[in-house]
């Protein structure tokens, strides 16, 4: 099932918690961690590869932190997996690193990115997708089909102006389209996504 109760484990929560403070904290440190730290395509191509992983961890200002603090409880009240501390960094590393690198190859015109949407959208995508393709949940596909309807209306539509208003800039659709992607090859690559019974050891 994919409801469970909010306290059913500690373990579900703790590294949301602490992934919400630390990207909490970069923002308190102000424009200048941002300029550190954001994905900027002409810092990376002369050698700064860190912005591929660090630019998902800072925000454009308190709104755009708190909307990806605020989907981070989603996820837990979507998907309670336990998760190992290994697995969360697995997960928050290699879906970053292949939204940045989806960004840098097939998003030139992208000069700088901030956020961590993209890898929460990969993170929906793994957590949902586990639950619909072993569990056969109704509410899982159902949680999936709305993602990819998200995610298409923003590549065509773009950001509403409201929106963009309140995050500070505009979304970058890309991002969460190659979260997404990255999450689809690492789900596949360990078995997440198959259907149970097809997981290797």
């Amino acid at each position: 099932m994919i409801a469970k109760p909010l306290a059913s484990s500690l373990q579900q929560w703790t590294a949301p918690l602490v992934l919400s403070a630390v990207t909490g904290a970069l923002l308190l440190g102000g424009e200048g961690w941002q300029r550190a730290l954001r994905y900027d395509r002409a810092a990376i191509t002369a050698g700064q590869w860190w912005r591929l992983l660090s630019g998902s961890f800072v925000h454009l200002g308190f709104w755009h932190w708190l909307f990806n603090a605020l989907s981070l409880v989603l996820l837990v009240l979507l998907c309670p997996e336990r998760l190992s501390a290994a697995e969360w960094l697995r997960r928050l590393g290699i879906l970053g690193l292949g939204m940045s690198l989806g960004l840098y190859f097939l998003a030139p015109q992208l000069a700088t990115y901030v956020g961590l949407s993209g890898v929460i959208y990969g993170l929906f995508a793994l957590g949902l997708g586990r639950q619909a393709v072993q569990e056969r949940d109704r509410i899982a596909m159902a949680c999936l089909a709305f993602l990819a309807f998200r995610v298409g209306e923003e590549l065509v539509l773009g950001t509403p102006a409201w929106e963009a208003r309140l995050m500070g800039g505009g979304v970058v659709a890309e991002s969460h389209l190659y979260g997404i992607a990255s999450a689809v090859v690492y789900g596949l690559v360990r078995g997440d996504l198959r259907p149970t019974g097809v997981k290797e050891a």
